[in-house]
């Protein structure tokens, strides 16, 4: 069977037609809606002759390589009667100026309308032809036209030098396919056998994958999630059910067990190329994130370098981390962020944040639906993404922004500064009005979509995208780019607001907040994830399933879903329930004797433990005291205490976690919060943690939003206090309770603080492991164990 590369027209003109910088300065947020609505309204003027959304394909030979060429010509126009040519016409969108000569047009779009003119010459056996660019911008509705004539042999001649440019490129790509393929093939599970629960688990990913459905995965902490849902899924790349596979996560320490999962895999002989995706802050090179010629020498002729960077990357390296691109990125002088998005689009695998999916603002719009629809995605820690998408559905406006826009407007010495002082000042006066409205209350929550607003909002963009079209290059005002881009977002959330969302409104002395709420996502991340061949949301704590497979999205009985049970026993976890209460009101009068319970947990044996807080001010007082009443251990050396901090570098959350050390002598306590950066992801084996204690139950805090919510989904049928506090505050308890048993030969002491845990309510959403559990009580002098320890559900 020859050797076939498939390629769309589109993939072929922009590798071969690169060139150029990193765009400097302000780029224009023409959406692909808007785009879309210009293309309709050109092909509208169409004759009855003409014909638009043309498929073209062809097949070329070169050197052994089939490269298999198609896409779709916007439209072919008939025969003019002054020369009796078709005109092949590609229309360009933007919401930028239009090319005013021939020579301001754009190569790359001559070249894709070239593309689409030989292959239309050849299947209709015509001896020439003309290639017509239709330039459109979106607001004024402007159009412009450029044509050139071109012969068919002219036409064939061009579009074989750009396969030659790519035939490279072609060839590295088919080689690692079948090197790939063959070390998938031989490729054994990496350990001598499946845990307990492991071959479940991997069996129904694999089963999802083929048959194209979504997973909901409960799988207990330490049974090795990662790789028992990675290697399915390589293994369906395998057999040609996949060409790609993205693995989500919300935090960089799970992102490392992804990586360490593959390398694994590629240690008993895969050879596959994963990308590491870093955001941009975090990954850039220069000490301000300035991506512009002028300021950055890696976007100073990126587009110039990144083929042979890329050609380079791809020849020489397989698990593409962080690091790696760093190191090639300095080599070719290339943006890291940048050449590392361009390094994914063409690897097997990418391992990134929730965002690259689910967030209509970042998401990966380079992937093509066709491309899609053999990909798979696996979501580590599904949990998190609940509120995650919250926030990404949701957009925030301040009135106070407005007004410094005005105020720095009002005498600026350019052409268009009146039309935005005029605009910013048209939104401060709404939210003005508002707030006057509003009066005493200071809070109001609507379910309408303030349009008044939102209209105004997008005059304000306009006008702000002319100043900074305007700007010189490189030099865009950073406080209107700033709310420029804010904008944007809130008028795009309120393109999807519906039933589900509410508008909230807080007034605080002048200033005005407004939040376009969405209250639940499952209907966004349902739309989010269309086109991909298979979902699989798995987590220690999806639970209770039925909640999640609600909130993320599920669509009933079309998905699959799977519960592993725990394969530790009740013998390497003794749990402990101390019936004090740390509800808000109580904490000052059982705080010391929560103190207390901590220090008879930690003396039991000398070792590490981990202590978990529901918040940081709580955290912080019982720390004080504990400090205080062990103040002779801690100078005599024989205990430690390390606190999590608010915002910790990176370099400060490793060095907290390579404090637990298994060959301690000391006992170190770690104080933490639930839901922070330290109560879930984290790997700490054997006596590198002994024990764990949790105090609360981990209701998130009472306040405006967690209230609507409340009220939303007891209005929609649902217990609004279960889905709005109970289950989110439980499923922190069980992350942070999670980070004590990770292998069979771990044991440890898990002491839960809460009169609650008793409770029917809360008692049930315990794991069974847990539930062989003491219920300590308080004598006069000392804590006894409650004669009728039991399992409440029999």
């Amino acid at each position: 069977m020859p050797n076939k590369v498939q390629l769309s027209v589109r993939s072929l003109v922009e590798y071969a037609y690169l060139s150029g910088d990193i765009e400097s300065g302000f780029r224009t947020t023409t959406s692909l809606t808007e785009g879309t609505k210009a293309h309709q309204r050109i092909q509208k003027q169409y004759g009855e002759q003409d014909e638009k959304e043309v498929y073209v394909s062809v097949e070329i030979e070169k050197d052994g390589l089939f490269f298999v060429i198609d896409g779709r010509c916007d439209g072919l126009l008939a025969a003019s009667e002054e020369d009796g040519l078709l005109t092949v016409d590609e229309i360009k969108s933007t919401s930028g100026r239009l090319p005013e000569l021939l020579e301001h047009t754009y190569p790359v779009h001559w070249a894709q309308a070239k593309c689409y003119a030989y292959i239309i010459t050849r299947d209709r056996g015509l001896d020439e032809i003309t290639v017509q660019l239709t330039y459109v911008q979106v607001d004024t509705e402007e159009e412009r036209r450029f044509q050139q004539r071109a012969t068919a042999a002219e036409l064939e001649q061009f579009v074989h030098e750009m396969i030659s440019c790519y035939y490279t490129r072609a060839k590295q790509q088919l080689q690692h396919e079948e090197k790939r393929d063959r070390s998938i093939k031989e490729l054994a599970f990496p350990f001598p056998a499946y845990r307990e629960g492991q071959r479940k688990l991997a069996g129904a990913v694999y089963q999802s994958i083929a048959s194209g459905h979504k997973l909901f995965a409960k799988a207990p902490t330490g049974i090795g999630k990662t790789i028992s849902t990675i290697f399915p899924a390589v293994k369906a790349i395998g057999e040609g059910v996949l060409q790609r596979v993205l693995y989500l996560t919300a935090k960089t320490i799970t992102r490392t067990s992804a990586e360490e999962a593959w390398a694994l895999l590629e240690a008993k002989g895969l050879h596959m190329q994963v990308v590491t995706l870093t955001a941009k802050e975090k990954i850039c090179f220069q000490e301000e994130v300035r991506c512009s010629k002028e300021h950055c020498p890696y976007a100073d002729g990126y587009y110039d370098r990144i083929n042979g960077a890329l050609l380079d990357l791809r020849t020489n390296e397989t698990r593409i981390t962080r690091e790696v691109i760093e190191t090639y990125a300095r080599k070719h002088t290339v943006c890291p962020f940048e050449f590392a998005l361009d390094a994914a689009y063409g690897a097997d695998a990418m391992i990134c944040d929730y965002n690259y999916v689910f967030d209509p603002r970042v998401n990966l719009q380079r992937m093509f639906e066709e491309r899609k629809k053999r990909t798979a995605v696996l979501i580590d820690e599904a949990h998190n993404l609940v509120d995650r998408a919250r926030e990404m559905y949701s957009s925030t406006l301040d009135k106070a922004e407005f007004l410094e826009v005005q105020r720095a407007y009002k005498s600026k010495p350019s052409f268009t500064a009146p039309a935005v002082h005029a605009a910013a000042k048209a939104v401060n006066d709404y939210f003005i009005a508002l707030r006057k409205s509003i009066g005493e209350q200071k809070q109001e929550v609507a379910k309408e979509l303030p349009e008044q607003l939102v209209g105004l909002i997008e005059q304000f963009s306009n006008e702000a995208e002319r100043e900074l079209l305007s700007s010189n290059s490189g030099e865009a005002n950073p406080q209107l780019l700033e709310l420029y881009f804010r904008c944007q977002s809130f008028v795009r959330i309120a393109k999807l607001y519906d039933e589900r969302y509410v508008t909230y409104t807080e007034c605080q002395r002048s200033d005005v907040h407004m939040k376009l709420f969405c209250l639940d996502p499952s209907h966004l991340l349902r739309t989010m994830s269309k086109g991909y061949r298979s979902i699989v949301f798995f987590s220690a704590t999806l639970t209770p399933l039925h909640y999640y497979m609600d909130m993320l999205g599920g669509d009933g009985e079309a998905d699959y879903s799977v519960v592993v049970p725990s394969p530790f026993t009740s013998e390497q976890l003794e749990v402990g329930i101390s019936p004090l209460s740390t509800r808000y009101q109580d904490r000052e009068r059982t705080i010391d004797r929560v103190v207390e319970q901590i220090g008879r947990l930690t003396e039991q044996r000398q070792g590490n433990y981990l202590v978990f807080f529901p918040s940081y001010a709580y955290m912080n007082e019982a720390v004080e005291r504990f400090l205080s009443a062990n103040q002779d251990k801690i100078e005599a050396g024989s205990m430690r205490a390390i606190v999590q901090g608010t915002r910790m570098s990176e370099e400060e959350r490793e060095g907290f976690l390579a404090a637990f050390q298994a060959d301690t002598q000391e006992t170190l306590i770690g104080f933490a919060v639930m839901g922070g950066i330290f109560s879930e992801g984290i790997d700490l084996v054997g006596d590198r943690l002994i024990g764990v204690a949790v105090v609360g139950v981990g209701l998130p805090q009472v306040g405006l939003e967690r209230d609507i919510m409340k009220a939303y989904f007891d209005e929609t049928g649902r217990n609004g206090f279960e889905y709005a506090f109970l289950f989110p505050g439980m499923n922190k308890v069980l992350q942070a309770g999670g980070r004590l048993i990770r292998s069979e030969q771990d044991r440890g002491s898990l002491l839960l603080i809460d009169d609650r845990y008793l409770q029917p309510q809360y008692n049930r959403l315990l794991p069974q492991e847990w539930l062989n559990y003491r219920v300590l009580r308080r004598s006069d002098k000392h804590y006894t164990v409650d004669p009728y320890t039991f399992d409440p559900r029999g």
